[in-house]
């Protein structure tokens, strides 16, 4: 059974999991899969090699079988499980919980050989639409605070499948780093009145320094002050703190954006490994007009190392600005 158990000096909650311990030790043989593999678990015809689907689109077909044009099913070697009861315990100082919690992966297609960037527009839609169907459903079970949705993308970026695919991760917590996002957006909030997020992309459209791409309703732009290079953040330019509350205009036109910016970083940095997160207010929490949800995107190009782990600063050899203008001169091509 999985365990989290609490730093007692940072407060950071960290996942004990001996079945992602298993999928370390077995990766090579079961996941690394060699391009265009027909034995990819993920792929049409393979599904009898994935645990049973909690959610599909198809085209035709039945439960668990070809027809598909996305599935999404649980990880067979999750960081958290749904099944069980939630405890806490204190041993001494120490605080650790049950490791409750719920660990999906979303297949985006069954073509093997296609990046989240190749697909249409139409299929990355479908995707959103999965991630709000997902969080829908899963934030009926009380005992989950807060869902992550997540894609690593090449080797660098910590994929150790080829077929592209995301991941959804739900926690019974709401993890440090969460939390210190949503008090920092509170501060300015009770300060300012205002949504931080609202007033950051009102300020990025009126200079269009760091902006690559706007629609009616989303800014795609790079930070003030990226940890990374070409570090991009698409935000809707209606506030809303929970994704899952998007509507189907909104999920249309991300679907749009989302491809348009994958295909400039992927022009200009020569497809790159690269890690996206969607931030997303806890799901339990009633609507904040303080926080605004947001798609964060993280091109690997640079390595976290020592000072970066010892004193959590970032050093970034790349200006936002000169960052901004190359993705936006870039085309779709």
């Amino acid at each position: 059974m999985p365990e989290l158990r609490r730093d007692p000096i940072t407060g950071r909650w960290v996942i004990i999991s001996t079945d992602v311990a298993r999928r370390l030790r077995d990766f090579v043989k079961d996941h690394v899969v060699a391009h265009g593999d027909p034995h990819c678990p993920f792929c049409a015809g393979q599904e009898h090699r994935t645990p049973p689907e909690v959610l599909a689109y198809r085209d035709g077909g039945g439960p668990n079988q070809p027809g598909w044009r996305l599935r999404v099913v649980p990880n067979k070697y999750p960081a958290l499980r749904v099944e069980g009861e939630f405890h806490r315990k204190g041993e001494g100082i120490y605080d650790k919980m049950s490791g409750i919690g719920a660990h999906e992966v979303i297949i985006e297609t069954p073509d093997h050989v296609v990046s989240q960037a190749d697909l249409p527009e139409a299929r990355i839609e479908d995707i959103f639409w999965a991630y709000r169907d997902r969080i829908l459903d899963l934030r009926k079970d009380r005992r989950l605070r807060f869902i992550l949705l997540f894609k690593n993308h090449g080797t660098a970026g910590g994929s150790v499948v080829e077929h592209t695919h995301s991941q959804l991760i739900a926690l019974p917590v709401v993890p440090k780093r969460v939390q210190e996002e949503l008090d920092g957006c509170k501060r300015y909030y009770d300060f300012k009145e205002r949504c931080i997020c609202c007033d950051i992309a009102q300020q990025e459209l009126a200079s269009c320094d760091r902006v690559v791409l706007e629609t009616d309703h989303f800014v795609a732009f790079c930070p003030y002050a990226p940890r990374f290079p070409f570090e991009t953040w698409i935000l809707p330019r209606r506030h809303r703190s929970h994704f899952e509350e998007s509507d189907a205009t909104e999920i249309r036109n991300l679907g749009w954006v989302q491809r348009a910016v994958l295909r400039k970083i992927e022009k200009v940095l020569e497809h790159p490994p690269y890690n996206w997160m969607v931030h997303s207010a806890p799901v339990q929490e009633p609507a904040m007009p303080h926080y605004h949800w947001h798609i964060e995107i993280i091109p690997r190009l640079t390595r976290v190392a020592g000072f970066e782990w010892g004193s959590g600063f970032y050093i970034n050899p790349t200006p936002p600005e000169e960052a901004a203008k190359f993705l936006r001169e870039a085309g779709l091509g």
